[in-house]
């Protein structure tokens, strides 16, 4: 009976130990329990994790203050240089103050400025030699300190999973013996008694537990120890800081006082020191009571001699070529004989005359009468002179006229009759030859009857907008009357007019115009004259000039008694 009882007993063991029973599901929850996962073999990995992070944390601030004290040695470096700019003492010595002026103070920038480069120096070495190395220190105690993470917890940690492995192949060799004994209790040896087994197992978990508790005092006295070296790297990070504050406020606070210091120094100079010093030891400064030059003070050669003075000058008008219009200039009239027409009164300004007419080769015209108008006179050039802008000399001025082989006349107009008799009667003193109107005729008879069918005006009603030669302006009863004198310093002779029957000069080129008439005088000679000037330009287009035949021209030129209203005197 007790063998039946052991084989049901054996047969319900051997039916409990089927895949699926509640013994398996048992031995999944020991071997749970007994192994825990794997990340809780490795807490030290936390520990190290962190510590890496400080030490690359502090790792920038190394850089940073190394950073900071390259800055500082060039801000030395520069400093130095620029000291050396100021270059004591002045090269110019006798220029300035040798103490107690600018001088002075440039060697005073010159040594606060190497000053200041010494302070900018010693702080850069106070960084390289004190906070740099501390905390270069304290990078190397964190490579330690975590290096000692790694040897203490990493081999207890390992000896911990040795140890469970250990009791997880013990548990399942107990959980087969008992399966053993209860299907096949004959076969159970002494080694395979499940009393034997579990005697080994309770050894191995004994043994598991108390290398899990090291492992956890070791972990638990690590954390304690990081905490403390991590309060250490604050501190350590903390005090490189406030080195750097202390010796960096020390070095603003010196430089500070440095530049307030040359301030003062600078500040100290009076601005006019140098100056006053200056002027009281040199002779070669002008005294300001020193009155200006006027140059109508300076003496020079020949500034009184005669020919130099202008014999008169001022304001007159003169009527343009080919506009016909007049315009008011300054006229200069000099002892050389020529009329000097500027663009203003003042030298300076008008330096060149703008018309130049050398007045002993001219003709003067008669001046206005004493009921015309508007006050002028004319001047006429013969063809042996005339009046030119060109600068230069006489010669070239007799050459131009003598090319150009034509007579011209000017027509100036004054203000007032007696500024125009002031200049008449001065130029008339220069010129060769001079007009004086006789008393005034009343022309008569076909040629005045002609002219004036042919529209022609008289002076009178002329006025100011024609006369841009002599013939425009010629009064009756014109006569030619010799200057007072010689023209100054002029040897040229002037040769006499001859005058014809009908009064006009003739001309004494032997050839004759195409448009020259021809007339018999009282004794049968044959008179040839040209058309004047004013027919010539008042003829109209395509046709011939008017010309007079000389003896109606001559019965009109003649007075009563038979003489010519012209009188030339040689």
């Amino acid at each position: 009976m007790n063998e039946g009882a052991s084989l049901s007993r054996a047969t319900s063991l051997s039916r409990a130990s089927r895949p699926g029973s509640s013994l398996s599901r048992n031995q999944s929850l020991i071997k749970k329990a007994v192994a825990p996962p794997i990340n809780d073999l490795k807490p030290s990995d936390i520990l190290i994790e962190r510590f890496v992070a400080w030490k690359a944390i502090v790792k920038q601030l190394i850089a940073y203050f190394e950073g900071i004290a390259d800055i500082h040695n060039s801000n030395a470096k520069e400093l130095t240089k620029l000291g050396a700019v100021i270059q004591v003492p002045f090269r110019a010595g006798n220029q300035f103050l040798g103490e107690g002026g600018l001088q002075d103070i440039y060697y005073d920038v010159r040594d606060k400025t190497r000053a200041i480069a010494d302070q900018h120096a010693n702080l850069g070495r106070t960084i390289d030699s004190s906070i740099v190395q501390h905390l270069e220190k304290l990078r190397t105690e964190i490579k330690a300190h975590l290096k000692n993470i790694q040897n203490d917890t990493g081999k207890l940690a390992s000896n911990v999973a040795r140890e469970r492995e250990l009791s997880t192949r013990l548990i399942s060799e107990l959980s087969s013996g008992i399966s053993s004994f209860k299907n096949t209790p004959m076969a159970v040896t002494n080694k395979t008694d499940p009393f034997v087994i579990n005697q080994a197992v309770v050894r191995q978990l004994t043994k598991q537990v108390h290398e899990e508790n090291l492992l956890q005092k070791s972990i638990i006295i690590m954390q304690q120890n990081s905490a403390h070296f991590e309060e250490g790297i604050v501190r350590a990070i903390q005090s490189a800081w406030q080195t750097y504050d202390e010796w960096q406020a020390r070095m603003a606070a010196s430089i500070g006082s440095t530049h307030s210091e040359l301030t003062t120094h600078m500040a100290s100079l009076a601005p006019d020191r140098e100056w006053l010093a200056f002027s009281g030891r040199t002779d070669h400064l002008l005294d300001p009571e020193t009155p200006l030059r006027n140059p109508a003070t300076i003496m020079y050669p020949s500034k009184d001699d005669p020919s130099v003075a202008p014999v008169h000058a001022g304001l007159l008008e003169r009527k343009k070529r080919y506009t016909r219009a007049y315009k008011e200039h300054y006229f200069v009239l000099t002892p050389a004989g020529f009329l000097h027409e500027y663009a203003s009164s003042d030298p300076v300004n008008s330096r060149e005359p703008l018309f130049s007419l050398f007045l002993p080769m001219c003709t003067l015209g008669p001046p206005s009468g004493n009921n015309a108008k508007s006050h002028k006179f004319h001047i006429e050039g013969r063809k042996d002179g005339s009046g030119t802008t060109k600068s230069g000399s006489v010669r070239r001025t007799l050459s131009i006229s003598r090319l150009s082989g034509s007579d011209h006349a000017w027509s100036f107009r004054a203000r007032s009759r007696e500024e125009m008799m002031e200049w008449w009667n001065d130029i008339r003193m220069l010129c060769a030859r001079y007009l004086v109107a006789s008393e005034q005729m009343e022309r008569s008879g076909p040629v005045a009857a002609a002219v004036r069918a042919a529209g022609y005006l008289s002076e009178d009603e002329d006025g100011s907008e024609e006369g841009s030669s002599v013939e425009e302006d010629e009064e009756d009863g014109l006569e030619y009357v010799d200057a007072d004198g010689e023209p100054p310093s002029y040897s040229m002779p002037h040769s006499a007019l001859v005058t014809g029957a009908n009064g006009y000069p003739l001309d004494k080129k032997n050839g004759h115009s195409r448009h020259a008439s021809t007339a018999t005088n009282a004794e049968g000679a044959t008179v040839s004259r040209r058309p004047s000037k004013r027919q010539q330009e008042k003829a109209p287009e395509g046709r011939e000039p008017h010309v007079v035949p000389a003896g109606d021209e001559a019965e009109e030129a003649t007075m009563p008694g038979g003489e010519s209203r012209f009188k030339e005197n040689v």
